[in-house]
């Protein structure tokens, strides 16, 4: 099989697949390699195999093209995607350097997606959207029908394990059903950078927040926001940056290092009883209590450094949505209207 038998360090991502396997894993786990079965897995109809390449390492640049050419060589007809390599799109400077996103390359009725995946600084992995060149045959496959590519994505890192499907041995994510359930939300929205240089560049005085004390805020400040990002997804409660939070990854591509606090929102029917008790079990200490389910929630947890996380909660009305403010020192309330944006 073209994707086992190269060397190239791919694992096995498409949905489809990825839950069929889950639904019948304790047959797969007893299956050997090279055994002769029916083929249950590979052979259900569909368009598309997707498949990642972790692309961390210099050498996959080499296996990589290697792939494309054997691929080319066994008869198939291939398209590579490229685009400009969004990590070295600095403040400061913005790069041309072109990488690989997506390879396609189709035999008969049937095409193989190799996805590339990046390593991005926060430890996830990133895709790029793809998108096709004046070039290229808009009728060479279905590109609508693509699992992957509508859109940048975002991954957590998954940890793979070998199996044997079909016969094949194949890497796969270790938890399958948590990588097909990131899927939905794994949309990646790149900072703006060329905006936040020409804000740098009208308002000079943002310039100095590289001072050792802004850069150690900005640390914890994500390592906070990590945290927090944990302790919800296990929880299963969508949320988003808020507030200061927001502005300065809107504004300026960074953490704001004056605002001293993290912000997130959630919508109030997504709130759950156990949150405080999960944040607290992650080392984050409750800080104050505002509101009421019913009536302007706001929870504050205590980070290290001195690092504050606020969680507002958002409430919808039938043309609007809402949340409400308290002030620590004295009790006054603020409720801030909006319209609806999500």
């Amino acid at each position: 099989m073209l994707t086992s038998n190269q060397n190239v360090p791919v694992f096995l991502i498409d949905p489809l697949i990825l839950e069929l396997i889950n639904k019948n894993f304790e047959q797969v786990k007893n299956t050997s390699y090279g055994s002769t079965s029916e083929c249950k897995f590979f052979c259900v109809p569909r368009d598309f195999t997707a498949f990642a390449l972790q692309y961390h390492l210099r050498k996959n640049e080499y296996l990589a093209e290697g792939w494309f050419r054997i691929a080319e060589n066994m008869g198939f007809q291939c398209i590579k995607i490229e685009s400009k390599d969004p990590r070295l799109d600095g403040i400061d400077s913005l790069s041309g350097t072109e990488i690989p996103l997506h390879y396609i390359c189709k035999l008969a009725t049937h095409a193989i997606h190799l996805i590339v995946f990046h390593e991005r600084s926060g430890n996830y992995l990133w895709h790029g959207h793809l998108r096709l060149k004046e070039h290229i045959d808009r009728k060479f496959v279905p590109f609508r029908k693509l699992q992957f590519g509508r859109y940048p994505g975002a991954f957590d890192r998954p940890e793979l394990q070998q199996v044997t499907v079909d016969g094949l041995e194949v890497l796969i994510p270790k938890n399958p059903m948590y990588f097909v359930e990131e899927i939905p939300h794994s949309r990646f929205i790149e900072c703006r950078y060329k905006e936040a240089r020409a804000f740098f560049q009208m308002f000079k005085q943002y310039l100095d927040d590289n001072t050792v004390e802004a850069m150690a805020f900005r640390k914890s400040a994500k390592e906070l926001l990590q945290l927090a990002a944990k302790t919800l997804n296990k929880l299963g409660v969508p949320f988003w940056l808020s507030s200061g939070t927001c502005l300065g990854w809107y504004r300026q591509c960074n953490i704001i290092p004056y605002s001293k606090d993290v912000d997130l929102g959630i919508f109030i029917q997504d709130y759950k009883s156990d949150i405080i008790l999960a944040f607290q079990d992650a080392g984050l200490p409750l800080k104050h209590k505002f509101g009421k389910v019913e009536d302007s929630l706001e929870l504050s947890f205590q980070g290290k450094d001195d690092v504050k996380l606020d969680i507002f909660f958002f409430y919808e009305e039938t043309d609007h949505m809402w949340n409400g403010g308290t002030q620590a020192k004295t009790g006054k309330k603020f409720k801030y209207e909006s319209n609806k944006y999500l």
